[in-house]
């Protein structure tokens, strides 16, 4: 059939309203009994008097499909915020089971189990703290609310890292002051550095909220908004002595320990397996948590002092994600490895009883 047939359609839909039309326009031709796209397919939506373009799609002569084309829609919210609010919800339960078991636990009462407790609290906060920032961020966005959750986290963190500190020295007078160690008067010791610690860490985690942050002047910005430039420095320079004190009593704490295990031989007349053994193990142990504790923060703490606002904050990101992870590791180091905790999360989850698991409340120490 030699002769062209063509054939228009025009489909009109209008509302009630006087402000919507929408207008589809087809046109294809028919050419021996096959369909033949020729033309272009067009739709415009016009709302409240003004065209918008929705989609525009050229089809090549001869192509038998009709193609939808969509913009892509960008990702709404930060990969980086998520990967911090998973980071804190596993630390907010790890730590909560601990503040659990040590709450619950009348035997686990001495100092030493304080101070992990009070260990436990600060990452508990700080990964409770993770969580309502990526909350409050895409759901309840203000600079006020900035300003508490970021005070809430410079507090929580602050206060994990002092307890470190603390827990450090009481290992430390544990072995020094072995004689004298379970007495009142290192409990007197113990409260005392609680109310400093958590003292210091309120006032610093407040400092933001009573305005010293960048919000009326962005040029003073840290890589850390709202905090500034010099608020940023004191928090590194305190990890920094904070991270030296540490070293030093590990430090002094291993030449304890290895002097002890020169005495035992020497009073034994040689030095056996296991006090080799033990020893190495105690040594590696101080290795873990110092490598653990400097690799988790010093990222971090480095790039609070050389960064600079304009740099990407992809930087921010990538260093302080790991910093969250020493809350992730503290309660499997300073915890879940202890014997009296094993044994009461054995009771809680299991109703069962080890028999030979010791009974009697360890020296920091043997932790």
């Amino acid at each position: 059939m030699d002769e062209r047939f063509s054939l228009s359609v025009m489909v009109a839909m209008v509302s009630l309203s006087e402000t919507t039309t929408i207008s589809l326009s087809l046109s294809f031709s028919l050419q021996e009994g096959k369909a033949d796209m020729c033309n272009d397919t067009a739709m415009t939506v016009v709302m409240a008097g003004e065209a918008l373009p929705w989609m525009e799609t050229n089809f090549p002569e001869r192509n038998v499909s009709l193609g939808l084309s969509t913009a892509p829609l960008d990702f709404p919210i930060n990969p980086w915020d998520i990967m911090l609010c998973m980071s804190g919800t596993v630390i907010a339960c790890e730590n909560a089971i601990v503040v659990a078991i040590i709450f619950c636990t009348p035997t686990l009462r001495t100092p030493m189990f304080v101070l992990v407790g009070s260990l436990a609290t600060a990452d508990l906060l700080a990964g409770m703290g993770l969580i309502l920032n990526f909350v409050f961020q895409y759901v309840l966005s203000s600079e006020t609310i900035s300003l508490i959750t970021v005070g809430f986290l410079v507090a929580s963190f602050t206060a994990s890292i002092s307890s470190l500190l603390a827990i450090t020295v009481d290992r430390y007078f544990s072995l020094y002051n072995a004689l004298t160690y379970f007495s009142e008067k290192t409990l007197h010791y113990v409260h005392l550095m609680l109310v400093s610690t958590w003292g210091v860490s309120l006032c610093l985690g407040l400092l933001p909220v009573l305005g010293w942050n960048c919000l009326d002047d962005p040029s003073v910005c840290s890589i850390v908004r709202p905090l500034t430039r010099s608020n940023v420095t004191l928090l590194a320079v305190s990890f920094f002595i904070i991270f030296i004190l540490m070293l030093t009593l590990y430090f002094k704490i291993c030449k304890i320990v290895c002097r002890h295990a020169h005495q035992i031989a020497l009073q034994q007349h040689f030095f056996t397996t296991s006090h080799y053994v033990a020893t190495k193990k105690g040594v590696a142990t101080l290795a873990i948590i110092l490598g653990t504790f400097g690799s988790s923060w010093l990222p971090f703490a480095i790039y609070c002092l050389v960064g600079e606002r304009e740099y990407p904050s992809v930087y921010t990101y990538a260093t302080l994600l790991p910093a969250t992870y020493n809350s992730m590791i503290n309660p499997i180091i300073y915890a879940y490895r202890n014997a009296e905790i094993q044994r009461s999360l054995y009771v809680l989850f299991c109703g069962c009883f080890q028999s030979n698991v010791a009974t009697h409340s360890r020296s920091p120490s043997e932790v």
